[in-house]
């Protein structure tokens, strides 16, 4: 049996997919709004993944110029972070994961833009299949709007993270978990910043945890939040990438399932966001024929 084709690969794999779904779950289950616990978040994953890497001796320290890059992407990482907590805390996790989908659609747009090439249309076009999706969830689920055009905004910044995460990782050279540490440390200097101002608008929010809470942020800041990252970084080793992120698209289905066990959000749900989600796994199906299609084409070549 080869690597590629060992089931404990895939079992491991999916398994980080699931933690990664379950982040959502601790944003309505942990009482902080969404600064402070992303603040907490970063903070306590930069200092687990440090640990980890030190273990492994491979802590290094970027030059001064691709810092100041890097730490471009770790801001944009916790504009994202906070704008979907928000939503989630405007709304529900359901709603949340929902709109993360929207990154198909930014992408088709902004990658050609960014990386000056043609804009492929047939991306355009399933892109487009889910924001109709989103937009009839919007359209007729009126509940919902305020965490419908957070999550939007969430996923407009995490689609500038990857893109430009992507484009810096390849231009330094360095590895994803340096650049992941720089980034966690970067998004939680930003917001170590704007956090004052944060409560002197905001007079009630709480910044320190109570009971559960810190029990819940650690192990959100660590198991679910690094554990995903190195899942993906050991799937990589025997599984094809192109597997790997297929199988991610799976996460919000991950996501809202756990949200139905657990808080019964499929009552809060109707037949507007069911169908508007039926039509956005019609466009990851489609778009995985598609690049199957291509990668035939590639490897017959």
């Amino acid at each position: 049996m080869t690597q590629e084709n060992n089931p404990h690969n895939y079992l491991r794999l999916h398994i980080g997919i699931l933690l990664a779904g379950a982040t959502g779950i601790f944003g309505r289950i942990i009482a902080l709004t969404e600064i402070p616990l992303v603040w907490y978040r970063m903070l306590i994953a930069a200092i687990v993944l440090w640990i980890v890497m030190r273990m492994n001796h491979r802590v290094s320290i970027p030059e001064r110029h691709q810092l100041a890059r890097i730490a471009g992407c770790g801001i944009l990482l916790a504009i994202h972070w906070v704008l979907f907590y928000a939503s989630i805390k405007a709304s529900n996790v359901s709603i949340a994961v929902v709109c993360i989908a929207l990154n198909g659609f930014f992408t088709a747009i902004i990658e050609p833009l960014i990386g000056h090439r043609r804009m492929s249309w047939h991306e355009l076009a399933l892109s487009l299949l889910t924001l109709a999706g989103i937009l009839l969830i919007f359209g007729l689920d009126t509940r919902h709007r305020t965490g419908i055009i957070i999550g939007t905004f969430s996923s407009l910044f995490y689609t500038l993270f990857s893109i430009t995460s992507k484009r810096v990782q390849q231009q330094t050279g360095r590895s994803s978990s340096t650049m992941l540490l720089y980034e966690l440390l970067a998004g939680w200097g930003a917001l170590t910043v704007i956090l004052p101002i944060y409560l002197h608008l905001y007079p009630t929010a709480t910044l320190l945890p109570t009971g559960i809470d810190w029990a819940m942020i650690l192990m959100f800041a660590s198991v679910f939040t690094i554990g995903p990252f190195l899942t993906q970084l050991q799937a990589l080793r025997t599984i094809s990438a192109f597997t790997v992120n297929l199988s991610y698209n799976l996460e919000p289905l991950y996501s809202i399932v756990l949200a139905m066990m657990l808080f019964d959000e499929g009552q809060e749900l109707n037949g507007a966001f069911w169908f508007g989600v039926l039509l956005i796994i019609l466009s990851v199906v489609l778009q995985t024929a598609l690049s199957r299609r291509a990668e035939a084409t590639i490897c017959g070549k």
